[in-house]
């Protein structure tokens, strides 16, 4: 989900529209109206967006459905409506603050649009079309990554025409995975923006070409931010769990997790051969930290360079 100013989101007079999202139908309801059902195909979309057009300022509320609200979010933007693509877990909490323990696609839209008026999320972004193409080409090279690791492991115990198909499937998937990073390459090459905020974030030492990719795919805030905010986007700032004279220990959640995956790897090269990151990890390990507690320090502080990197040209590494 991108993130946005709040400061529109205050207006009354803005209607919130809950969407309930599934592969095959859009389920919608207006605050005063009844629910409506519209399919999730482009006719279904224009249907559902003609409707808004009556209302004052509509800002649409849907959760994030593992890709099927894609669709409708991009036609909605495409159309100028605002749209807020929420966490399908903040959504089921408010629900059971309510008492609400009913659960149906009807139900849900009608929830979604007083999650929309109680909460008011960030409006969702435009995304840049070349930003969308390389994330498609990092959601196929992850999946072919995931399957090569896979194959490997089986291959570890498998004999005879078993051993033999494994090997041929690893060797199509590794050939795959080559193609992919040519392809990611070649994507960034040929878009001078992203290209350059790919060589610029390279300057830092540890980013390599997935992790800038990752960045520029799945951290479009990168550079819009602050530091803190970006760091709790990504699943690196520690929250307090304290209670009266209690003071539970500092704990990472949430956060996106493809992002973080990638950002820790790029962390346990940086701690090592960067020439600022090692003494931090080594200061906070000599003071008792636990490893992985200063390796997470290491990621926010490479998280925190790359946000001033993008957001300032003319800062320069020490």
């Amino acid at each position: 989900m991108n993130s946005h100013c709040k400061k529109e989101m205050t207006d009354p007079s803005v209607t919130f529209v809950g969407l309930d999202v599934s592969k095959a139908r859009l389920d919608s309801f207006v605050p005063g109206g009844k629910p409506r059902a519209d399919d999730n195909t482009p006719k279904g979309h224009a249907a559902f967006i003609k409707r808004l057009q009556g209302l004052q300022n509509p800002r649409v509320i849907c959760e994030a459905s593992g890709g099927y609200e894609r669709p409708a979010v991009a036609a909605l933007l495409a159309a100028g409506t605002g749209v807020c693509v929420v966490p399908p877990g903040r959504v089921r909490h408010f629900a059971l603050a309510e008492g609400l323990l009913a659960k149906t696609d009807s139900i849900d839209a009608q929830l979604l649009a007083r999650y929309g008026d109680k909460i008011r999320p960030p409006l969702e972004l435009p995304a840049d079309p070349a930003a969308v193409r390389l994330r498609e080409m990092l959601d196929y090279r992850r999946l072919i990554s995931d399957r090569r690791v896979a194959t490997s492991s089986q291959l570890d115990v498998a004999q005879g025409y078993l051993r033999e198909g494994l090997q041929a499937q690893l060797a199509a998937l590794k050939a795959a995975l080559r193609q992919v990073n040519k392809d990611i390459a070649a994507h960034l090459k040929a878009e001078p923006a992203l290209g350059a905020k790919a060589k610029r974030l390279r300057q830092l030492c540890g980013v390599g070409p997935v992790l800038a990719a990752t960045l520029l795919a799945y951290l479009p805030e990168l550079g819009l931010l602050g530091d803190k905010t970006l760091a709790s986007l990504v699943g690196v700032a520690p929250h307090p769990c304290d209670s009266g004279k209690h003071r539970g220990k500092r704990r990472i959640r949430g956060g996106r997790a493809v992002v973080r995956d990638v950002l820790y790897m790029a962390a346990v090269t940086a701690s090592t051969h960067n020439t600022i990151l090692p003494a931090l990890y080594q200061r906070l390990t000599a003071r008792g930290k636990l490893p992985k507690v200063a390796m997470v320090a290491v990621m926010r502080k490479m998280l925190s360079v790359l946000n001033r990197m993008i957001a300032d040209p003319q800062f320069s590494l020490a």
